[in-house]
C-alpha cells in the first residue's frame, strides 16, 4: 500500500493464468466459459490494484482497543457479485454460523495468524496488528482466490475443474503470505523475484497447513491446494513441493509444467515471466531441506526463511542466487555451522543454483 510503508500492493492469484489460459480454449462451455470469466475478472482486478498504486490506498491499522497479539478478522459475503468487501457475516469472536465457507475462510486467517505470531513472533501479516479481512462467495463459478493488496477474496469455483477455493487453509495461508511479502521483502512480480514472490507464499502457505495439522517434515504431503481440484481432474493439487512437475497430468489442464532444478528452467513472457513456474525451483530447494532437517519445517529451515524475507538484506528484485546465498547467511547467523548450514547449502546445490 502506497501510504502505508511505501509497499505497492500487488494482484496475487494462486491459479495461474496458464492453467486458465488452457481452460478457456476448451471447446466444452462448461470449462471455457468461468475459465474465461475468471481471466477477465483477474485482468480488472490487476488494473484496479495498479490504480491504487498511482492513487493510493487508505492506510489500514488495527481497531481502537485491539489487543496486541490477537487477530482481528472479518469475514464478508459478496453474494456471487463483484463489488469489494461485500455484506460482513463474521467478525471477531462471533460463533461459527452455518455457511461452511466463512467458517473456514474465518479458520484458515486465524491459521496464518497463529503461525506467524507463535513461530516467529509476528503480529499479523504487516507485523502491526494489521486487520484480516476476507470476502467469499466472490463472483459466480469464480475459479481463484487473490490477495489485493489490501484483503483476501475466494471464489467458489466451477465445480467442473475446482471446487471452493477456502477448502485447503494451505492456499489461505499462501495467499495472506503474499501480505507478508509485500510488507517486508515486496519482491517484484515478475521473473525470478516474482518466482521467490511467489515460492515465499508456497513455502509459508504449506508450513501453516502443516501447523494446523501439527505434521512434520516427513509427515507433510508438500501439496499446495490439495483438495481443490474437482474429482474428474487428473491431479492431486495445483504443486507439488516434493516433486514439481507432478501435481496434476490432466487431459484438460495439461500437465504441471514446474521445473524442480535450473536445468528446466523456463524461459517465458507468459506469467509474468513464469512466476507460478520457475517458484518450483525454490520450493523445492526449501522441502529437500526441511525435510534433511526432520522435525517440524516451521522450526529450523521455516525460520531461516522467514529470516531472510523479514531481515532487510533481501532486493526487491533478488534472483535466486541473491535469495539462496542469504539462507546460507541466515542459517550461520541463526545456528551457526551445523546441520542446518549444511542442509540449506546442499538444497540449494541439488536444485542447480548457486550459493555465492
Amino acid at each position: 500500500m502506497t501510504t502505508n510503508g511505501g509497499h505497492e500492493p500487488v494482484f496475487c492469484t494462486v491459479v495461474p493464468p496458464h492453467v486458465l489460459d488452457k481452460l478457456a480454449q476448451h471447446e466444452d462451455p462448461a470449462l471455457a466459459d468461468p475459465a474465461r470469466r475468471t481471466l477477465e475478472r483477474d485482468a480488472l482486478e490487476r488494473t484496479h490494484r495498479r490504480l491504487t498504486t498511482v492513487i493510493g490506498a487508505p492506510a489500514v491499522a488495527a481497531p481502537l482497543g485491539a489487543e496486541a497479539g490477537k487477530p482481528h478478522r472479518t469475514i464478508c459475503d459478496a453474494r456471487h457479485g463483484t463489488d469489494l468487501p461485500g455484506v460482513k457475516v463474521r467478525g471477531e469472536g462471533d460463533e461459527p454460523g452455518q455457511d461452511a465457507t466463512v467458517n473456514r475462510a474465518y479458520a484458515g486467517l486465524g491459521a496464518t495468524f497463529e503461525l506467524f505470531l507463535k513461530a516467529y513472533e509476528r503480529d499479523s501479516i504487516d507485523a502491526n496488528g494489521l486487520p484480516l479481512d476476507a470476502t467469499v462467495h466472490y463472483d459466480r463459478d469464480y475459479n481463484n482466490a487473490f490477495w489485493n493488496g489490501e484483503q483476501m477474496v475466494f471464489g467458489d469455483g466451477d465445480g467442473e475443474i475446482f471446487l471452493d477455493f477456502t477448502l485447503p487453509v494451505d492456499v489461505i495461508g499462501h495467499e495472506l503470505a503474499h501480505g507478508v511479502t509485500q510488507y517486508t521483502a515486496n519482491l517484484t512480480y515478475f521473473g525470478q523475484p516474482g518466482a521467490l514472490n511467489e515460492s515465499m507464499s508456497d513455502v509459508f502457505g504449506s508450513l501453516i497447513k502443516q501447523y494446523t495439522l501439527g505434521q512434520t517434515a516427513a509427515e507433510a504431503d508438500w501439496l499446495i491446494g490439495a483438495g481443490l481440484l474437482a474429482p474428474r481432474v487428473t491431479g492431486t493439487a495445483l504443486r507439488s513441493m516434493k516433486a514439481p512437475g507432478t501435481a496434476y497430468d490432466d487431459d484438460v489442464l495439461g500437465k504441471d509444467p514446474q521445473p524442480a532444478t535450473m536445468d528446466d528452467y523456463v524461459r517465458t513472457g507468459r506469467d509474468n515471466g513464469g512466476v507460478h513456474i520457475n517458484s518450483g525451483i525454490p520450493n523445492h530447494a526449501f522441502y529437500l531441506a526441511a525435510t534433511a532437517l526432520g522435525g517440524h519445517a516451521w522450526e529450523r529451515a521455516g525460520q531461516v526463511w522467514y529470516d531472510v524475507l523479514t531481515g532487510g538484506e533481501l532486493s526487491s528484485k533478488a534472483l535466486f542466487a541473491d535469495f539462496a546465498t542469504l539462507t546460507v547467511s541466515a542459517a550461520r547467523a541463526r545456528f551457526g555451522e551445523g546441520e542446518e548450514l549444511q542442509a540449506v547449502l546442499k538444497a540449494w546445490e541439488q536444485v542447480g543454483v548457486r550459493t555465492l
